[in-house]
């Protein structure tokens, strides 16, 4: 199933639901927007705790020099995103080496399937970590998309990839490599592993391809970020500009949002009509992957170096109030069915306020105690 490389694309970018990252000028930053007015109408008719703790009045910025902030982002750098890359392409090298040990028959099924869909969810909730990080070579090269092709709203990578190894049982990582991003990555793996109850050997063949495929895509998107990170985080540029804070807090926000709309509002018709499907439908694990996505948030959110940051000017309860909304989040979370969409609309309406939640406390709180902007990227309308 090869597909026109510019039709791929276009698919790729409509379904992702491509956003430009751009950031307000300052002076923008400082007047009423339609969020803002949305916001102040509802908190006067039914004044409530979030809307008190989300609200930007007292809080002041940070006086952070240009050397913390290039400490900051160094360790932003070397301690979170690069380790994240590492982590999704390691997972995925350790999911080829298991096929490679398992596939050596003509079916698998059992407790050796069983084995691979474990080590499936493992890589997939290790990519789930790295989308924290919605700038630099992966988007750039809409190498993400090749990763992760989500929302897949048409349904396109279960037939896809099914006509993929019908077509070309003896598929090569290579051959993989020019197809199309629907039959690519983490979603297209799940669909081989999950979507039957053994695999042939045009499946294994398929499984083997993808993961060494997607091994490679995540090994280069890695040392891109160890040759260029100081480019990439502006970290040289701290004493000029705060573009580097404003990528990765901008970056943090949009994972927030997305998750909040993509994976839970529109597949679950929370606030329209269902659209979509969440995350890892076929596997029934969407809380493994939207746990994974909070994990990553309460880690990088409450790091000791931001904290100490924040600290720097009192506002110790910033970090404090996101811990908790956090927490409050992960725990709700953890008592849902491993697949969400199973669960009461009450429940699933609880997480997604929990989620909004996050969202103004970034935006109202943290973000302006940092002294920077909310990008163009912020799609919420909390």
């Amino acid at each position: 199933m090869k597909i026109n490389p510019a039709v791929a694309m276009a698919l790729s970018a409509l379904s992702a639901g491509l956003l430009i990252s751009c950031v307000k000028p300052a002076d923008e930053s400082k007047a009423p927007d339609s969020e803002g007015q949305e916001v102040a109408q509802d908190s006067a008719a039914t004044p409530s705790v979030d809307d008190k703790n989300n609200s930007t009045e007292h809080i002041a910025a940070v006086d952070i020099s240009a050397e913390t902030e290039k400490t900051y982002l160094t360790h932003v750098a070397g301690d979170l995103v690069i380790p994240a890359y590492a982590d999704a392409a390691r997972q995925s090298e350790l999911l080829h080496e298991l096929a490679q040990k398992h596939c050596q028959s003509d079916a698998v099924s059992g407790d050796e399937l069983q084995a691979l869909r474990d080590q499936w969810l493992v890589l997939a909730q290790a990519w789930a970590r790295a989308e924290m990080i919605n700038f630099g070579p992966a988007t750039a090269s809409m190498s993400n998309l090749y990763i992760n092709y989500y929302p897949d709203e048409r349904r396109l990578v279960h037939s896809g990839v099914a006509d993929l190894i019908a077509a070309n049982p003896k598929l090569t990582a290579a051959q993989l490599a020019d197809e199309s991003a629907i039959v690519q990555g983490v979603p297209g793996l799940e669909e081989a592993l999950y979507a039957n109850d053994r695999l042939d050997a045009g499946q294994c063949a398929y499984v083997l391809s993808a993961s060494d495929a997607l091994s490679t895509r995540l090994q280069n998107i890695e040392k891109d970020w160890q040759k260029n990170a100081t480019t990439l985080l502006a970290i040289d540029k701290t004493a000029d500009s705060d573009q580097g804070l404003n990528q990765w807090f901008n970056s943090l926000l949009s994972l927030v949002e997305t998750m909040k709309s993509n994976a839970i509002d529109q597949p679950l018709g929370l606030t329209g009509k269902a659209k979509g499907h969440v995350p890892a439908a076929t596997a029934g694990q969407s809380r493994a992957i939207i746990n994974a996505k909070l994990a990553t948030l309460n880690e990088v959110l409450t790091d000791p170096v931001l904290t100490a940051i924040l600290g720097s000017n009192n506002e110790n309860n910033v970090a404090d109030t996101l811990s908790t909304a956090l927490a409050d989040a992960t725990t709700l979370l953890a008592q849902m069915p491993e697949d969400i969409a199973t669960a009461d609309k009450a429940t699933q309406q609880e997480l997604y306020d929990h989620l909004t939640t996050i969202t103004r406390i970034i935006k109202r709180q943290l973000i302006p105690a940092l002294g920077i902007r909310v990008g163009f990227n912020s799609t919420d309308g909390d």
